[in-house]
């Protein structure tokens, strides 16, 4: 018998699609809220706080044999484990020319629009710069990618397999984790109104989900949660490059 569940959860949920789509909604909804409002007010607090929730997730739900079956596990193939994170930065490039392609500098860049949220101020020290770029990069490889992949990769993936199977179950996570980044970019606050960019957003929203089918890739034959988060981590160290420097 299954027992992906601690013996309390057992009593109110059986591991399967539906706890995948509860997790969903009481998680991603309160984020995409919460990234909003962030990107109104300018204090994204809340979000580190919500990437902690979603990481400690598993562990809260999950026995010991449930963390092993989402990936909670020592790669298979360490091997990789560098080929996660090469995808990962090479696919971060990808977009970046992309928007630069088709936007230029302007908000309609997804990475010009989040590079907002960075506060880097004009005209700021070369070696200041530096520093800040060590820290937000220290922040967006850690936070995001085990919190993220921990529960999209992780525990979501997992619940909708038992269900309905593996490749199924990596799309419905992958859209929750595309249309839950909406609220990164999409829905976007500028100049104290809210716009929404439709054929931007489409694009971007196309991009996630393509890099979180990335993110499942790697995490399935590295046989590990870690090959999905150090894809992920690689990804957004290439974002936040692209975003201090060749913006």
């Amino acid at each position: 018998m299954d027992n992906e569940l601690r013996p309390f959860w057992s009593k109110f949920f059986v591991f399967n699609w539906k706890f995948g789509l509860f997790l969903v909604l009481i998680i991603c909804i309160p984020r995409f809220i919460l990234v909003l409002n962030a990107n109104a007010t300018g204090n994204y607090g809340s979000i580190g706080l919500i990437m902690i929730i979603s990481a400690i997730a598993p562990f809260i739900f999950l026995s010991k044999q449930g963390q092993k079956k989402i990936g909670i596990t020592k790669p298979q193939k360490y091997s990789w484990l560098l080929i996660a994170f090469a995808l990962g930065l090479v696919a971060s490039l990808l977009l970046y020319f992309l928007g630069k392609g088709l936007y230029g500098n302007s908000y309609h860049n997804w990475y010009n629009y989040i590079g907002k949220s960075y506060n880097i101020p004009k005209g700021i020290k070369p070696g200041d710069k530096t520093i800040l770029f060590i820290i937000m990069t220290f922040t967006g490889m850690t936070f995001s990618p085990i919190g993220e992949e921990l529960f999209f990769r992780g525990i979501v993936h997992s619940s909708f397999e038992k269900s309905i199977g593996e490749k199924k179950a990596s799309i419905v996570d992958s859209a929750a984790f595309a249309f839950t980044h909406i609220s990164h970019f999409g829905l976007v606050f500028i100049n104290n109104k809210w716009n929404f960019f439709t054929t931007p957003t489409l694009i971007w929203v196309a991009s996630m989900f393509l890099v979180s089918i990335l993110f499942f890739v790697c995490r399935k034959y590295s046989g590990s949660i870690l090959g999905a988060a150090i894809c992920h981590s690689a990804f957004n160290l290439g974002m936040i490059y692209c975003i201090f420097y060749p913006i």
